[in-house]
């Protein structure tokens, strides 16, 4: 029994770390998403201040 009760203490604490990593891997994601949203929001500002056309992500540039 006692063996028993030290195995589900120890699997206990193990899900407690683990759920404290996931939380604050969430809020690294958060904070990341905010900042993708950031950054693209000020790329599309950039693009229409200068009036440049719209660049796709796979074309190729005109020297190829």
């Amino acid at each position: 029994m006692q063996q028993l009760e030290e195995k589900v203490a120890h699997l206990i604490r193990a899900v407690d770390e683990l759920s404290d990593i996931v939380t604050a891997q969430q809020a690294e994601i958060d904070r990341l998403t905010r900042r993708v949203e950031m950054l693209m929001r000020r790329e599309g500002e950039r693009e229409a201040q200068s009036g440049g056309g719209v660049v796709l992500g796979d074309e190729r540039p005109p020297h190829y």
